[in-house]
């Protein structure tokens, strides 16, 4: 039997003593009260019934019940299983210049202390890689050989100062061949990340990178500093500052070396950053370690406790209940209704707010119960405790698969899908390729609840990406082959629907087009008869209005020749001028249909030229002779000449 948190179990000799006290200050000040109201004698005649062995019984369960509380909150474990666990990573080298340059200020606190954290935040994104510690100044020196143990790194780290070493100046060509000799390993691929200012005395840091590439040393430089440098500023014994100064007395002035780290990184094929902002160490793990190929390590035995925590809690749970139903009244004393004392109320209440506290934190913290209810069928709740576990073990790729595993049962394909992409970048080969094979699964899901066929295409596509991953890892799964083709099938038949869908639509905006066509050349047809019809209807309304004015000005023409000066009445020409004028009634009766044959040729109508002669004739007229003698005796008829 051991315990996860043994710690926790020094509140045994707090909270049950402090209970018991407080259980028998409150039955001592509930007897004081109650005997300010009534009488010492009469007391025992009115609380006839109350147990005072119940009373103590149930102080005792809930005393109980909080101990068996406090002892699940220590994670009680029996038995453990023995796992086999293969770490695959890098080893590192970290090279930290502790020189004296390194105190200049340029860079808050000062360079050393940069260079100390930034190595710390290497650590952090290292976590499955092997990682060493040199420090060198005027000599080099192995700190920390090549290690898994984070604490021990961590430590030597720390420890780093300015007098770690007591050879002044910066030799970084001494700190590459420290660094080769933590490498034990032959087939393990060697890293070395220096943090320096770039000040070398010696100048044989380039021959020495040389050498380190010929031997598949990769070194990533980063430069700590500015280039315009700083002075150098140390304490005293007595706590007082004063500035570097060279052997002539000189303020010494230290500036980052950025041409020389490049060249040394280039050299050995790695690359050359400068500490600047707070990303800097992500993205020299990220673009610089990350793609590297890593190294397989031993295999470990690692102990996998069995849970025990369960046990205490049920009964916990038991005596609680056991202390609400227990009454403080006998059976006989039925009569009487008993009065809950606040003490008991009080312990009651803590004591449950114990249980609930102490439920959330155990009863979903644990891998076996998750495993328990994904067999039972309960995929919700084994993907919700799985989900607690990965928010205190990030680390642990085979959390992510189970949880995947679950929420693709439970027909979250998102939340599968997104585990499922955790699990491939696991150092377990065999896990990787369970995880590709889920992950192919899980986007065919999706791709199949998806409504744009665009979008399924996609998820198809990298779910066949995926089955490949898998089959190359292991070519002998049957499931995966039978899914890679199965896709590759899906796939084209999508491929020829879309096809089929754009000439269909193709044809569709083609009848359409030629639909607006005919629609535009009907109603340009409209248009022409419509402006045909209205030039005819316009001819038609002049031609009246022409026979109009030609109607109007005859009877004005015939008045202003009667009117003459010196024209005489004569009866022969009224009458030949009404057989005229009757003439051209007829002649404009029967020949309208001329008229407008004339106007529309352009000539002249036959009332035109009837008014022309007429007003020729007006001009033309001679004045008639007056006859001789009495008009009343020549009866004569007077001829007109």
């Amino acid at each position: 039997m051991r315990f996860e948190h043994p710690n926790l179990l020094w509140l045994l000799l707090v909270i049950p003593p402090a209970l018991a006290l407080f259980f028998w200050w409150a039955s001592r000040k509930r007897r004081q009260l109650l005997t300010q109201f009534i009488q010492t004698r009469l007391l025992s005649a009115l609380t006839v019934g109350i147990s005072p062995v119940r009373q103590k019984i149930r102080f005792g369960c809930l005393i109980l019940a909080v101990t068996l509380l406090v002892v699940a909150l220590a994670r009680p474990q029996h038995g453990f299983d023995l796992q086999k666990i293969e770490q695959r990573g890098l080893d590192i080298v970290v090279a930290v210049d502790t020189s004296k340059s390194m105190l200049a200020g340029d860079i808050a606190p000062n360079r050393l202390e940069r260079a100390k954290l930034a190595a710390l935040d290497l650590m952090q994104q290292a976590k499955p890689d092997r990682l060493g510690v040199v420090a060198f100044a005027g000599d080099a020196f192995l700190e920390c050989p090549l290690t898994f143990d984070s604490a021990a790194f961590q430590q030597s780290v720390q420890a780093l100062n300015v007098n770690t070493l007591p050879q002044g100046g910066t030799a970084i060509a001494a700190a590459i061949k420290t660094a080769q000799t933590a490498f034990k390993e032959s087939n393990h691929y060697k890293v070395l990340v220096l943090f320096t200012d770039g000040e070398d005395n010696d100048g044989d840091a380039a021959a020495e990178a040389q050498e380190a590439a010929r031997t598949g040393l990769k070194i990533f430089t980063i430069g700590i500093g500015t280039p315009q440098g700083d002075l150098l500023r140390v304490m005293d014994a007595n706590g007082s500052g004063d500035y570097i100064r060279d052997s002539d007395g000189n303020v010494v002035k230290s500036h980052l070396n950025e041409t020389l780290l490049r060249q040394i990184a280039a050299t050995t094929g790695g690359f050359y950053l400068p500490l600047r902002g707070a990303n800097t160490v992500e993205t020299l793990y990220e673009k610089g370690l990350t793609p590297l190929p890593k190294s397989e390590n031993e295999e470990r035995l690692v102990r996998r406790y069995h849970e025990q925590y369960h046990w205490p809690m049920a009964a916990a749970a038991l005596l609680l209940l056991a202390e609400m139903f227990l009454p403080e009244r006998k059976r006989a004393a039925k009569a009487v209704k008993p009065v809950s004392s606040t003490s008991t109320s009080l312990a009651r209440a803590a004591a449950m707010a114990i249980l609930f506290c102490v439920l959330p934190m155990t009863a979903f913290a644990s891998a076996s119960s998750a495993l328990r209810e994904y067999n039972q069928g309960r995929y919700d709740g084994a993907l919700e405790q799985y989900q607690q576990l990965l928010q205190k073990k990030t680390a642990d790729p085979r959390l992510n698969f189970n949880a995947g595993a679950a929420a693709y049962r439970s027909r979250k394909f998102d939340d599968a899908a997104t585990n499922f992409s955790a699990v491939v970048s696991a150092p377990d080969l065999q896990l990787q390729e369970q995880g590709y094979y889920n992950l192919g699964n899980t986007l065919y899901r999706l791709g199949e609840q998806s409504p744009d066929s665009d979008k399924r295409k996609e998820f198809w596509e990298n779910a066949l990406k995926n089955y490949s991953n898998s089959l190359k890892l292991n070519s002998q799964d049957a499931d995966a082959k039978f899914n890679h083709e199965f896709i590759k099938k899906k796939l084209e038949e999508l491929k020829k629907q879309q096809q089929q869908q754009q000439k269909q639509n193709q044809q569709q905006q083609k009848n359409k087009q030629q639909e607006q066509n005919n629609q535009s050349s009907s109603q340009n047809q409209q248009q022409q008869n419509q402006q045909q019809n209205q030039s005819q209807q316009a001819q038609q309304d002049e031609r009246q209005k022409q026979q109009q004015e030609s109607q109007q000005s005859k009877p004005q023409q015939n008045q202003q020749a009667q009117n003459q000066p010196g024209q005489q009445n004569n009866p022969k020409r009224e009458q030949e001028q009404a057989q005229s004028s009757a003439g051209q009634s007829n002649e404009k009766q029967g020949g309208q249909d001329k008229q407008s044959q004339a106007m529309a040729s352009g000539a002249m109508t036959p009332e035109e030229a009837q008014r022309l002669l007429d007003a020729q004739k007006g001009d033309e007229q001679f004045l008639q002779l007056k006859p001789q003698g009495n008009l009343q005796e020549n009866r004569q008829p007077i001829k007109d000449w």
